[in-house]
């Protein structure tokens, strides 16, 4: 499929932006149907206004992952983990779990 650039109008701030023949392509191969209706400074600050976006590991900005307090039950120290933690299953710090972990599999 060919695409070609596309002029559209932000449906924020009025103004004129290029959907690019690239972007086009992206979004075809993504699955996405519709095109964008804000221009790339209002999405922008759309997904700051949202809390950064971003999702996964290590991603910047947006709300601090929430820790909850847990001893390992390997060596006894207080660690945090970012899940809350169960009666019927062990908890481990990181460094026992890269222990452990490696010998479950």
């Amino acid at each position: 499929m060919s695409f070609t650039d596309k002029k559209l109008q932000c449906a924020d701030c009025g103004n004129t932006f290029t959907f690019s023949a690239s972007e086009q392509e992206f979004f075809s191969n993504k699955g996405f149907t519709n095109e964008p209706k804000r221009c790339p400074d209002c999405r922008a600050t759309r997904k700051q206004e949202r809390g950064g976006g971003g999702s996964g590991y290590g991603s910047s900005g947006g709300a601090r992952r929430r820790m909850y307090p847990a001893v390992c039950a390997a060596c006894g120290i207080t660690t945090e983990v970012p899940f809350e933690p169960r009666l019927d299953r062990p908890v481990y710090c990181s460094q026992c779990y890269s222990t452990v972990g490696n010998n479950k599999r």
